[in-house]
This record gives structure tokens, C-alpha cells and sequence, in this order.
């Protein structure tokens, strides 16, 4: 890794140091080749400055937070979705009517059995041979968990049976906001429209507890499997230096 200035980064005054990231494949073009800039994971400071991060368009992956910085394509925008004024639409309130026997729990961000079970049936239905197969305890902490997030699983449990149906892994970012960090469900459901209703769900939290956004990572226009967050609106862009409606 490289090293580049804070103010490079918008992180200007805070003395976090930024790193860049040698070039490896995208994870979403296979055919482009990527690099990010990633704040010092040994700064001790990481988890105070990481609502500020977020707000300058990073992500958090584990004790990684980071920002795609490639070459000559900036296709990737950093998205948030403005709790108060959001509406679901016709798709997302028949979303929450087909799920209305789902209970929802917000639980500490500690791996049970029954969780990695179902994360290791979503990443081989949904992830096959895309590097995280063999993912299994160890990974899933440094991934979902890491060792400085505020974070906790929003659980998606059917009622009666209380059977897992998925998990929604989120950051609480300061006071202000939520940030969805990474969704997998049971891939047998998928009549259920798992994801929509973890994002859905997301909101309502948000919402209850006074929180003005909900961060949902990267959107790409014209990648077919981004193309879900446009559908949550108002939703707002980071153009690298101020937050714009899309």
C-alpha cells in the first residue's frame, strides 16, 4: 500500500493517515481493474472518526474502511437515504404485506451457530465461486463483526416457528445514522424479497430512533445487481465532495 494525504481523501484535519491499495480485479466489472483508499486500520481514533468517514463516502468491510479510488472510472457512488423523508412505494409496501408474519430483533453483532449456518447457505447459493465459499466462523467475525464497529444484526425470524430467515448486519453511526454494511437471508425464500425487507426494516429503526440516514454503501447506474437501491427514494449521492439528490 501507498500512502496519500487526509485532505486527499476528505478526511482533512482529523491526521488519519490514508493508504491506497495496490490494483486488483472489481469486484463488480470483472474486465475493469480497481483500487481503494483505506484509512489507517491502526489508528486508534477509527471508530470515533468513522461517522465522518462515512459522511466523506467510505465504507466499513470488517476493521477496513475504505473508498474506491480508480483509475479513470468513478462509477461508484457512495449512497444514503434521508430516513424522514422517505415513502415506501407500491412494491416496497406489498414487500412488508407479504412479510407480515416476519418478527424483527435487533441483537448484539456476536456470531451464534444458527447465523454462520445460514451464511454459509446464502454465500453458496447466492456468492458461488466468488472467493467467499469456504468462508466459515473466523471469517465471518473479521467480515460482519471486526473488533472496533458499533455494530448489531437486525434479525428477520419468522413468527411462530422463529426460524432464521436472515440477518441484516448494521452500524450505528454515532447518534445520527445507520449504515447497512452486508444482507444475507435464506436463499429458499426468495418469494419473500428478503433484502428489500431488511432495508425496509433498516428504515422503520432509523426512524424510531430519530436517525437521520441510512448509509447503503455503493450504487452503480446500469449494474443490474445495484440497481435495488435506486428504488429507495429520496436518495442522495456523495460526489466526492457534498451529498446530492440522485
Amino acid at each position: 500500500m501507498g500512502s496519500t494525504p487526509g485532505d486527499e481523501a476528505g478526511m482533512s484535519d482529523t491526521g488519519l493517515r490514508v493508504f491506497h491499495t495496490g490494483d486488483h480485479p472489481c469486484g463488480y466489472w470483472p474486465e475493469r481493474i480497481a483500487r481503494d483508499l483505506v484509512l489507517d486500520p491502526r489508528d486508534e481514533r477509527l471508530s470515533r472518526l468513522y461517522p465522518l468517514a462515512l459522511g466523506a463516502g467510505f465504507r466499513r468491510s470488517g476493521d477496513l474502511v475504505y473508498r474506491p479510488n480508480c483509475r479513470g472510472c468513478r462509477a461508484c457512488i457512495a449512497v444514503r437515504v434521508p430516513v424522514a423523508d422517505f415513502v415506501p412505494d407500491r412494491s416496497q409496501r406489498r414487500c412488508l404485506a407479504r412479510n407480515a408474519d416476519v418478527d424483527v430483533r435487533i441483537v448484539q453483532a456476536e456470531r451464534t451457530d444458527e447465523q454462520l449456518a445460514l451464511y454459509r447457505r446464502y454465500l453458496q447459493a447466492r456468492h458461488r465461486g466468488g472467493g467467499m465459499d469456504d468462508h466459515g466462523a473466523l471469517e465471518f467475525d473479521q467480515f460482519l463483526v471486526g473488533s472496533w464497529s458499533q455494530g448489531r444484526f437486525l434479525e428477520l425470524r419468522e413468527h411462530g416457528s422463529h426460524r432464521l430467515l436472515g440477518v441484516a448486519v448494521t452500524d450505528l453511526v454515532g447518534e445520527t445514522a445507520l449504515s447497512a454494511v452486508y444482507t444475507f437471508f435464506d436463499p429458499d425464500e426468495r418469494a419473500r424479497s428478503l433484502g428489500t425487507l431488511a432495508i425496509l426494516q433498516q428504515l422503520a429503526w432509523a426512524r424510531r430512533d430519530g436517525r437521520s440516514h441510512l448509509y447503503l454503501g455503493y450504487w452503480i447506474d446500469g449494474h443490474a445487481k445495484m440497481d435495488y437501491k435506486r428504488r429507495f427514494r429520496p436518495l442522495e449521492g456523495f460526489d466526492g465532495r457534498e451529498w446530492k439528490a440522485l
